[in-house]
């Protein structure tokens, strides 16, 4: 047990690594790109000869509009990170109230609250997404308002699946004995002990949200004044940098997602190892 739980710590501690540090890039890229760019956006067009090869001054060298790639993906990176921690923290908030609301009052309150989980789960969400994108005016908090309605019904699952199992515990009915109404039960009570897979539940509403944007910014929607890393990849797709030859233009933000999703899945990992006791088997099953 004791070799199961370094070994899910170490996923985690890894996982986190990795995400802290492209988290610190994208708080710092103001201040970066203010200093490479000597105050000028990075996506502004002209700054630099087109199309230079890597350098010292530009590490990724620079696109067919004369931006440098490097600043570029910095920026891509702040914004993408934006746009998946507030779908997934307002897709978490909603999986939260939820999940505890149903799980713990349970009978009908629980049935037409699991029934409505469900029916958003099978729902096709990719043909609304395209519709939502292609008729309604996005700027980053619709965007990230948008996502985050087709990202809640997963992490209220596994949250709900906790609760069923919590408020049976002592604890719950001492509370009660106590005096406390359901709202300080739920909120207070049972709150506290589901942060490890509330955390989960997040990194994976990120995720998702995360993939979304990237799919629908792949086929060309969604604010062209964000540029965030599935921007720049279509951005890359119709200059044809494979074809020329540039695949600087397109490995560089494919690789900055696969590390966004790569630490989360980590993370993700390292949490449901520690805390979950199936996965400790603790309980036998």
């Amino acid at each position: 047990m004791l070799s199961s739980l370094s070994k899910s710590t170490l996923t985690f501690k890894i996982g986190f690594f990795i995400l802290l540090s492209l988290v610190t890039l994208a708080v710092l890229e103001p201040y970066i790109n203010n200093y490479l760019l000597r105050g000028h956006s990075s996506t502004e067009i002209g700054l630099f000869p087109k199309l230079l090869p890597p350098s010292l001054e530009h590490p990724l060298g620079t696109d067919h509009f004369g931006r440098d790639i490097f600043s570029l993906q910095l920026t891509g990176l702040r914004y993408s990170l934006i746009i998946g921690l507030l779908a997934g923290g307002i897709a978490t908030l909603i999986a939260v109230v939820i999940a505890t609301t149903s799980g713990y009052l349970g009978g009908k309150v629980d049935s037409a609250l699991n029934a409505m989980t469900n029916s958003v789960l099978v729902i096709p969400t990719l043909p609304i997404l395209l519709a939502i994108a292609a008729y309604i005016r996005m700027d980053l908090l619709m965007m990230s308002f948008t996502l985050s309605i087709f990202s809640w019904p997963w992490p209220t699952r596994v949250i709900r699946a906790q609760i069923l199992s919590l408020k049976e515990r002592p604890y719950i009915d001492l509370a009660k004995v106590s005096g406390l109404n359901s709202v300080e039960i739920m909120f207070f009570e049972i709150l506290p002990n589901l942060m490890p897979f509330i955390g989960v539940g997040f990194a994976n509403a990120v995720i998702g949200a995360m993939i979304a944007e990237t799919g629908l910014r792949l086929i060309g929607l969604g604010p062209g004044d964000i540029p965030s890393l599935g921007l720049l990849l279509f951005w890359s797709m119709g200059f044809g940098a494979i074809a020329q030859g540039y695949y600087q233009l397109v490995l560089a933000p494919a690789i900055l997602l696969i590390l966004i999703f790569i630490s989360l899945n980590l993370v993700n990992i390292g949490l449901e190892d520690m805390f979950n006791p199936r996965l400790k088997r603790i309980t036998g099953l």
